[in-house]
């Protein structure tokens, strides 16, 4: 049965009254206009926000806020966290880059030094990776900063017979070679067979294909065999750029296959990040190395890093 028109306004002004007494108590708004569109016989006026939106707002809001401070923290990691940067840039970001490229990150590095670097001039085929890893995608070069510690060892050391560990694109070899004069020459290892296939392209474009041999496979395989199989007696110069725990076993080698002469250098990099401790332990505490430190940063990053020079004394 309907109530009659008073009885109704006694009714809505009995529940304004209500409505109003649990707001000055603290109870949203948002139920006050479900209250009063429930009053009005379960129509809301047209345009206006539902009680259940309304409701869901503090809690889109809250969802909101959290991911825009998970992104700031994840941002703050990134840049000053050495291994949050390298889990990102080489694992997350890359992988999902990968996916949707269809294409690896050294084929893209590859192909925007194809297209904007000059074809035989290795400086500029170097700063144009160092552009690209700086301003797109991270990569493990060795990088703009850490080169210029490179470049100063080889002018000092003038090395004639060179050993790469790691080729990865190829950056580190172009950078060296040139800087060799025209008789020496650098062996690069690489293990990853994709990686040594782009750099081949890379050493090519850059035209120092004369100075620079990939050997493709694992260190601890192709270092027994540089004296017979490559003909290689002494190495003047020698740059761990690969796995870091293969650094100290792959300076074994050298040693035990005599392939280190008195004054001999081992540059070794990222020593700091993601640092190679017991090749650190081993060599410091070695009479038969000379080692200095050079302080600087992980390639493309403000993160602390360096790297370490020792010279064999023989």
């Amino acid at each position: 049965m309907r109530a009659s028109g008073t009885a109704w306004g006694r009714r809505v002004g009995s529940g304004l009254c209500h409505f109003r007494g649990r707001l000055l108590r603290g109870t949203p708004c948002t139920r006050l206009v479900g209250g009063l569109s429930e009053l009005g016989g379960g129509q809301r006026p047209v345009g206006k926000p539902s009680k259940r939106m309304l409701e869901s707002c503090p809690i889109l809001l809250s969802i909101v806020t959290s991911l825009l401070f998970v992104l700031l923290l994840l941002a703050v990691l990134i840049r000053n966290n050495g291994w949050a940067a390298l889990l990102w840039n080489e694992i997350i970001l890359q992988k999902i880059t990968n996916f949707i490229m269809a294409q690896s990150k050294e084929e893209r590095i590859l192909n925007f030094v194809l297209q904007n670097a000059v074809k035989g001039d290795p400086q500029s085929v170097v700063d144009t990776i160092d552009k690209y890893c700086s301003q797109k995608e991270w990569a493990m070069n060795v990088g703009d900063e850490k080169g210029l510690i490179l470049d100063k060892i080889l002018e000092e050391t003038k090395p004639s017979v060179l050993l790469e560990l790691g080729t990865y694109c190829g950056y580190s070899a172009v950078r060296t070679a040139r800087l060799l004069k025209p008789s020496a020459r650098l062996l690069t290892i690489e293990f990853n067979p994709d990686f040594a296939a782009v750099a081949k392209q890379m050493i090519e474009f850059a035209g120092v294909q004369d100075k620079v041999k990939i050997l493709e496979g694992p260190s601890e395989t192709i270092i027994p065999q540089l004296k017979k199989k490559h003909e290689v007696d002494t190495l003047d110069f020698v740059f761990l750029d690969h796995w870091k725990d293969r650094y100290l076993p792959d300076t074994m080698l050298l040693l035990e296959h005599g392939l280190l002469r008195k004054g001999s250098v081992i540059l070794a990099d990222n020593v700091i990040c993601p640092g190679a401790p017991e090749f650190i332990k081993y060599i410091r505490n070695n009479n038969s190395f000379e080692c200095t430190n050079y302080p600087s940063h992980v390639e493309y990053m403000k993160v602390k890093d360096a790297m370490e020079k020792a010279v064999f004394l023989g």
